[in-house]
């Protein structure tokens, strides 16, 4: 402040200089001093004068002080008092703190307007922004911090623009993540809310982000701040994850591949004593609460909200969030947005709603979820937001769950009823809301017992068994009665809220109960007071407030025309309307249904799944109510304005239509059967194949077993060969005559055995060959066909073949045996005669002595070949079984093949008299579709659809028997 002193000081005593003039001394000693400590000083003098002339320093310096960062950057003193001078030039926060309470409201707008337009002016050039993130990327203090809280507020300002330009930047953002990674924690604390103005509404650097590691880091500066019991950087990472989450499926994907929501689970960790609560932890658990509902929106696609579901149950998210349901002592806030949390997290997810159905509350005795949860619903001393809560996670609990939707409503009949009180069933507490005297308990009951009975035309009709005993001596009423009895009498009964809110619920739910359910029709018309009340409710002129229940009175009468059977001849289609026409008008009728899609009530209950509403008295649509109106409101008015002979003709068209689906159903029934004959005629044959490649595989083991004895023979007969040489030139042979012819004997009986076996097997080969004949013989007779016979018949002479081969092998094999047989006799007759021509009398004791060792030799090869003989026998022996069990398997072939050709026969004779009857039909559907058109009628696509797919059906089975 030395310099300023100087410039001040420099003025005479009488002249005060204004602060105008002080900072254009400044602003010229800036651009003009050559000193770098002069500049610094005249830096250092602007930032202390932003603040309180802050419109002269921003008009008159800004041009300077960019001029500086782009010259001085080698000095970290005067970037950082420049950029701590741009800051307080663009932001808004200093003049915030300055103001006073009393200030107005104008006076605030043009303080914004200000920041605004200072920062156009430094962002005009972007040069000026990309200089900016360099900054950034020096570690000093003194520049990266000033640099992160100025382009933080530039981000506030100007945000689009400003993050266009960091996004065409090289390596803009990159250089911004690394700021979660400085040790220094007032810059990661800034970073992160530099990356929250960063990301906002910009899908395109919330993928950036993500893909940098974000999720990663952000998480880990929860975890080490201490999860929730963490303080407001917990809340600034939370808010950060949900900007980069919230409408972005590929980054909800990559966060769930990544199993970052495995590391959500301790966040939701409490426990037994829940008081005390800080508001900074209610704060932190409550954004925690939301980023979960991010990941399961409704409003996200589903398949994506289904794989974050499962994973949820997985990881043990979905118990821990039940564990703070049931938990005492939670604050009102963090409860409620808990339920909705539970809400969404089952919502469509059958695994979870099984799980929540089966949590129990820490009571004596423990009481199912479920049931505390209605209790507070239907309870009137419970805040208003937590009873919308209930109801929303009532409705995820029921939806697209036939088998939760069966069990609330099994709590209502008579056989299910605990008849000794002890317990309170579902089904108990929403018929008490549903009769209570408190209105909002009648709606969310109605709307709750309604969407027990979406879409499950079966629950309609069980629920008309309930009755209920309405007071002692009188027969108890059906529940359908009691609903139109409370609607009719609904002015007369003194209830606390809106009377209109009770009669719309009802009306909700008795539309919901008897659209698509002609049974529950008829029932409601058997009361002859019901169809007199809504006629005259709707042929009034009421006021404006009325006008809501007039349009659902108009949409109760219509589904009673549309679904009506006419079973009941007192109101048939054509009376109700001839009633309608008589003390309505259609016109009047018609209009009167409009109310309801007009509403301002209805538009906003369609928006979102969960009921979101402002105070008790806007509470009047719900959500999957409004799906109804939408879809039978243009129904409905086309049916009022049919005529009798239309209603008969579309009536006749209806049942025709209906047993042309009954005879398709049949023959859809029956080419299934053969499907499932043909797939075990296919497993037969894959079976068949199987056990001739075992026989394969034992046919080439028995082969190589008999090379190998070949092998060893031959050996065997070499050897034998150079002793019998040896032994006939020099006569040695004179003492074997006693042993000799014995062991040879044994042989000549042993060959003549393998004989007769050769014998036998050649006329068993024959045998087959002529089976093989056979078979082949019948191959022409089937003929083109069926598929079926195709399949078969292929399948047995490929057998066959393949058992021919075999067979020629086999006979190959035995030829050549018997060729080993021929030799051995031969060389039997040839040591035969080697013996009776080698006596010579007069040897010496020293020939004596070789010929005793040639003879020991001689038996003991002898020994062996009798044991390798031996073996071939065996060997033999067990080809002969082998072809035993060959012989066995043709005649069960031969066998199933006949039996195969007489079932293709049958079928292809069912197969041509079903053709002929789909044609008939085919003719019949397409006069009717005429008539129908001449008529002026639409005609239904699903039917053409159903027949076109069974005509190409069809096709396809021809296609396949001509290949």
């Amino acid at each position: 402040m030395n310099f300023l002193r100087g410039v001040m000081g420099g003025q005479s005593a009488g002249a005060q200089p204004s602060g105008a003039d002080t900072i254009q001394k400044l602003c010229d000693r800036v651009a003009s001093s050559t000193l770098l400590d002069d500049r610094r000083d005249a830096v250092r003098a602007l930032k202390s004068l932003s603040k309180k002339y802050r419109l002269e320093v921003g008009f008159q310096a800004m041009e300077h002080l960019i001029h500086v960062l782009q010259t001085d950057r080698s000095d970290s003193e005067i970037i950082g008092y420049a950029l701590d001078t741009l800051y307080n030039i663009v932001s808004n926060d200093v003049e915030e703190e300055e103001q006073d309470d009393s200030e107005e409201e104008n006076s605030q707008k043009q303080v914004d307007d200000l920041g605004r337009q200072f920062t156009e002016i430094f962002i005009k050039q972007q040069e000026n922004v990309t200089l900016l993130l360099t900054f950034l990327e020096e570690f000093d203090f003194q520049v990266r911090w000033p640099g992160v809280k100025l382009l933080t507020s530039l981000l506030k300002q100007q945000g689009p623009q400003v993050q266009q330009i960091i996004l065409v930047s090289p390596m803009g953002v990159s250089r911004l993540m690394d700021l979660l990674a400085d040790s220094r924690e007032v810059i990661r604390n800034d970073g992160v809310l530099l990356l929250q103005q960063l990301t906002k509404s910009n899908a395109a650097i919330q993928k950036i982000v993500a893909f940098e590691n974000a999720f990663e880091r952000l998480l880990d500066i929860v975890t080490d701040e201490g999860n929730s019991d963490g303080g407001i950087v917990v809340e600034d990472c939370l808010l950060l994850l949900q900007n980069l989450l919230k409408n972005n499926n590929s980054n909800q994907n990559f966060f769930k591949e990544g199993s970052y929501i495995q590391r959500m689970k301790p966040w939701f960790e409490v426990g037994d004593d829940n008081s005390g609560w800080s508001a900074q932890k209610v704060t932190n658990l409550h954004l925690m609460l939301q980023l979960v509902r991010v990941l399961v929106s409704p409003t996200n696609p589903p398949g994506a909200t289904s794989n974050c579901q499962k994973t949820m149950f997985h990881c043990g998210l979905l118990q821990q969030l039940c564990t703070i349901l049931m938990a005492t002592g939670v604050p009102a806030d963090i409860l409620t947005e808990t339920i909705n949390t539970v809400s969404e997290v089952i919502r469509g997810c059958q695994i979870n709603q099984d799980y929540f159905a089966s949590v129990n509350a820490p009571s004596n005795p423990p009481r199912p979820a479920i049931v505390v949860l209605l209790m507070s619903m239907v309870n009137e001393r419970q805040p208003f937001v937590l009873r919308c809560a209930v109801l929303y996670c009532f409705q995820c609990f029921l939806y697209k769950n036939q088998k939760g939707q069966g069990e609330i409503v099994s709590t209502l009949l008579p056989s299910t009823i605990d008849a000794t009180g002890n317990s309170v069933s579902a089904g108990q507490l929403l018929c008490g809301g549903l009769f209570s005297t408190d209105s909002l308990s009648n709606w969310c009951a109605a709307v709750a017992l309604a969407h027990a009975l979406e879409e499950n035309a079966t629950l309609k009709e069980q629920l008309l068994r309930v009755q209920l005993a309405t007071s002692i001596g009188n027969p108890p009423v059906s529940l359908l009665q009691q609903c139109t009895n409370i609607l009719s009498q609904g002015d007369k009964i003194d209830r606390r809220g809106s009377k209109v809110q009770t009669r719309v619920g009802l009306l909700m739910l008795l539309c919901t109960w008897l659209s698509d359910c002609p049974i529950a029709v008829t029932h409601f018309l058997h009361n002859p007071a019901n169809i007199p009340f809504l006629t005259g409710q709707i042929a009034e002129n009421l006021g404006e407030e009325e006008q809501l229940v007039q349009g659902l009175c108009a949409l109760l009468l219509g589904i009673s025309i549309y679904y009506n059977d006419n079973s009941l001849e007192t109101h048939r289609k054509e009376k109700l309307k001839q009633l309608i026409e008589k003390r309505i008008g259609k016109e009047n009728f018609i209009e009167k249904l409009g109310f309801i899609s007009k509403h301002e009530l209805y538009s906003r209950a369609a928006q979102k799944p969960q009921p979101c509403f402002s105070s008790p008295d806007h509470m009047m649509f719900d959500h999957e109510f409004t799906k109804l109106v939408k879809e039978l409101e243009g129904i409905i008015t086309k049916a009022i304005y049919k005529s009798s002979e239309e209603d008969k003709q579309e009536e006749e068209v209806k049942k025709t239509l209906e047993q042309h689906d009954n005879i398709v159903t049949h023959y859809k029934k029956v080419i299934r059967e053969q499907d499932q004959q043909l797939e075990e005629l296919k497993q037969t044959v894959n079976t068949l194949k199987s056990q001739n490649e075992q026989l394969q595989t034992a046919v080439t083991q028995q082969v190589a077993q008999i090379q190998q004895h070949k092998d060893q023979y031959n050996l065997l007969k070499v050897q034998l060969g150079k002793d019998n040489q040896h032994h006939s030139s020099h006569g040695d042979l004179p003492q074997m005559n006693g042993i000799q012819p014995e062991e040879l004997s044994k042989l000549r009986q042993e060959i003549d055995e393998l004989k007769r076996q050769h014998e036998v097997l050649q006329g068993q080969l024959r045998e087959k060959d002529s089976v093989i004949e056979n078979l082949t013989s019948l191959q022409p007779e089937t003929g083109r066909t069926e598929q079926l016979s195709q399949i078969t018949a292929s399948a047995g002479l490929e057998h066959a073949n393949e058992l021919q081969r075999e067979l020629e092998a086999l006979r190959i094999q035995i030829q050549s045996q018997a060729t080993d047989i021929s030799k051995l006799q031969a060389e039997k007759q040839e040591l035969l005669q080697q013996m009776n021509t080698a006596s010579v009398p007069g040897l010496g004791e020293s020939d004596a002595a070789k010929n005793s060792q040639l003879e020991g030799r001689l038996l003991q090869e002898i020994k062996e070949l009798k044991n390798e003989v031996k073996a071939l026998a065996e060997e033999r022996a067990s080809l002969h079984q082998n072809l035993d069990s060959v012989h066995s398997t043709v005649a069960v072939l031969q066998d199933e093949k006949s039996k195969l050709l007489l079932e293709v026969a049958e079928s292809k004779k069912e197969q041509d008299d079903l053709l002929v009857l789909l044609a008939d039909q085919d003719q019949k559907i397409f006069a009717l579709k005429n008539k129908l058109k001449e008529l002026g009628e639409p005609v239904e696509d699903e039917d053409d659809i159903e027949s076109g797919d069974q005509g190409d059906e069809d096709e396809e089975e021809d296609g396949e028997e001509e290949d």
